[in-house]
């Protein structure tokens, strides 16, 4: 049976409980992948390039089995591959390396000794020090031009509202419930953090050698993001939103300067909609950064403009492009800029002076996402204008390559080699189709079993992407890569709504989700069925987030899967909009107006309206500190297919936010569960 014999049950409670072992996991042929591999992945998350030598050190991230987390250290690497050596390793994290202005230093963040900590490395000898005492992590680490000094961005409490309501004394000895939290603000709880502390994020400052942190910006407001220094090390520029109404204003941000001695903020542009990601040009002159057209849609693509440095002369540089943008990083001598943007599935390299002409580089960045096969990657402006990125691959997660300026590419790591270089792996190929609603191209992704054999049949599943804003692509993917080595065609698509297409194409979904994106879904897998080697009577349908709200919405309107696996979805358009964590934004930008207004057009578009039609199984996958969507939508749907008396069941992850994978057992227990319920439906074999 491969990954699983049946699975065995046990009913409690009414509920079905079913019993899952690595043991049981693992695959027959050792050359398949199995989930125990998960534990060996490695991949290149955050990069930094010394300031004039040709050497990186990143961080090499792993999936560390014994604390079921994801552990980093970090190692260095020279331009042309060579020197490939540890600088921090071993059990403890060590995250965000950010050289000296002159190179000689590094500065990161640490756990060694207990909570996350500021430490300065110094390159030529290997000597450390701690040179913070912080009480919160800190972010967005940054240094002076002079070196002297270390900003960065730290959680600040305050002293939480409350009313006085005189409780009588407790008596010596009493057991009480405890006190109550009282809650008045409108951001309260977030996915991943659960329910926050008072507080807000400021922007501080510690010498570079150590010493006492110091706040600098002051105020109920968050202080948050990319931190960029002036030339003369007197000031720090960054976004926010220092709106009274803050807290309404999802998207707004503005562009502030703040002087480090003083603490006194300068606003250097105040805009309609939000600017941010701010970066100050080698020369102190100029301030490059992103800004957003607010017309509350709900996909819309930032642009990338330049200023004078002290806010004047306004000037856009990438208006027109239509992707979505980010990374903005400027060349070495200030003369242009470099930045990333997603298009067709791919996040790519681009590059513009400042007269506003856009080159775009041969490089194509990913493998930062393990789960599912997302749009990522991360890269870094190096010593005369080398870039160093992660690789994107389809059987591979992110490897670190090269990109010089005459456009030679290579490839400097192979961190998999070992744990994936013995592996069959599936392949992956492209396939686009037509959409039967107006003929718009759209694109999909298939992988095929390793032993695949075009004159059999195969089962398929359909895997749909969350966001639902959001792109798919030809990247590497662990739940791709499991489901195909336990014998599946999977597919993966960008229908309408799919970012990396134009704003145009993604917001054909905009007040109208889901709707004409289940047309695309059928239509991509009637194109891979049309190919000849799948069996149509074993079709799967699977998704996650949004890519789970359309799952619930596929089986409502067809029988035609065998089975489905509805994951963190949203299931009430009424219910969720007044109990998921970001009910400010979603209420502005996805619907188009307060739930109480929009009842019919909120219910016509949820997938709990079609329930009655549901004869599929159908299991529900939902982490339980899920405060994105949820677990009262999963349990609304569960309920429901249960008053039906449909096959159905409910899986709660443990320890789980929105973010399923972000713990590797959890990964493991999500494609676990999903492969074991579309392996209870196949035919028996004989």
């Amino acid at each position: 049976m491969g990954y699983f014999s049946r699975a065995k049950t046990t009913v409690f409670s009414g509920l079905a409980i079913v019993s899952l072992g690595l043991s049981a996991m693992a695959s027959a042929n050792d050359a398949l992948l199995d989930f125990q591999d998960v534990f060996n992945i490695e991949y290149v998350g955050s990069i930094a390039a010394h300031p004039n030598k040709d050497y990186v050190i990143y961080e090499r991230r792993s999936l560390d089995i014994m604390a079921d987390s994801t552990r980093s250290n970090l190692w260095q690497i020279e331009a042309d591959g060579s020197n490939h050596r540890p600088v921090l390793s071993g059990k403890t994290n060590y995250r965000m390396p950010v050289f000296s202005p002159d190179g000689a230093r590094l500065a990161y963040v640490s756990s060694a000794e207990g909570d996350n900590q500021l430490y300065m490395r110094w390159l030529d000898t290997g000597q450390t020090a701690r040179v913070s005492n912080l009480s919160h992590s800190p972010q967005s680490v940054s240094f002076s031009p002079d070196g002297k000094w270390l900003a960065f961005v730290m959680f600040t409490p305050a002293k939480p509202s409350n009313l006085n309501i005189n409780m009588p004394k407790k008596p010596k000895g009493a057991k009480w419930a405890g006190n109550a939290t009282y809650i008045d603000s409108l951001a309260y709880r977030s996915d991943g953090a659960g329910f926050l502390p008072s507080g807000f994020n400021h922007i501080y400052v510690v010498p570079s050698e150590g010493g006492s942190a110091r706040q600098i910006t002051q105020g109920d407001f968050h202080h948050d993001g990319q931190l960029s220094w002036t030339a003369d090390s007197q000031h720090i520029v960054f976004s926010s939103d220092r709106h009274e109404d803050w807290q309404r204003r999802p998207l707004e941000s503005d562009i502030y300067r703040v002087n480090v001695k003083t603490g006194e903020i300068t606003t250097l542009l105040q805009r309609q909609g939000p600017e941010f990601a701010p970066v100050i040009s080698p020369k102190g002159d100029r301030i490059a950064f992103l800004q957003i057209d607010d017309r509350k849609l709900a996909s819309q693509n930032a642009q990338l403009y330049v200023m004078n440095s002290d806010g004047s002369n306004v000037k856009g540089l990438v208006t027109k492009l239509d992707r979505p943008l980010g990374n903005v990083q400027w060349d070495r001598a200030g003369d242009g800029l470099y930045f990333s943007y997603d298009d067709h599935g791919k996040k790519k390299l681009g590059y513009v002076n400042l007269g506003g002409k856009i080159s775009r580089l041969d490089a194509e960045l990913g493998g930062q996402s393990l789960g599912r096969p997302y749009t990522s990657g991360n890269y870094v402006v190096g010593n005369n204008d080398k870039l160093f990125y992660t690789l994107a691959k389809t059987q591979r997660p992110a490897d670190l390559a090269s990109l010089s300026k005459g456009g030679a590419t290579k490839q400097l790591t192979q961190l998999n080699l070992d744990a994936l270089g013995s592996k069959e792996l599936a392949k992956v190929r492209s396939l686009t189709v037509k959409s039967s609603v107006d003929e718009r191209p759209v694109e999909a992704w298939l992988a095929l079993p390793p032993d695949f054999d075009p004159d059999k049949k195969y089962p398929l599943i359909l895997e749909i992407h969350g966001g639902p804003h959001a792109a798919y692509g030809p990247q590497f993917s662990l739940e791709v890569q499991l489901m195909a080595a336990k014998g599946y065609v999977v597919v993966w698509a960008n229908p309408r709504g799919s970012t990396s297409y134009g704003e145009e194409f993604a917001n054909l979904i905009h007040h109208n989700y889901p709707s004409e994106d289940y047309n695309d879904l059928m239509d991509v897998v009637d194109g891979v069925i049309e190919e000849g080697y799948v069996d149509e009577s074993q079709l799967y349908v699977t998704g996650g987030s949004g890519g789970g709200t359309l799952t619930a919405w596929i089986i409502g309107k067809t029988d035609r899967f065998k089975a489905a696996v509805v994951a963190k979805p949203v299931i009430n358009w009424l219910s969720f909009s007044l109990t998921a964590d970001g009910y400010a934004y979603f209420t502005q930008y996805w619907m188009p107006g307060m739930p109480w207004e929009q009842v019919d057009h909120l219910w016509k578009h949820s997938p709990l309206s079609l329930v009655g039609n549901v004869s599929t199984p159908t299991m529900l996958l939902t982490g339980e500190e899920d405060y994105r969507t949820p677990m009262s939508e999963t349990e609304q749907y569960y309920q429901a297919l249960q008053l039906r008396n449909i096959d159905s069941a409910m899986v709660r992850i443990p320890k789980a936010s929105h973010g399923i994978a972000a713990r590797p057992s959890n990964l493991i227990q999500k494609i676990g569960y999903i492969l074991a319920w579309f392996d209870k439906y196949k035919p028996e074999t004989e």
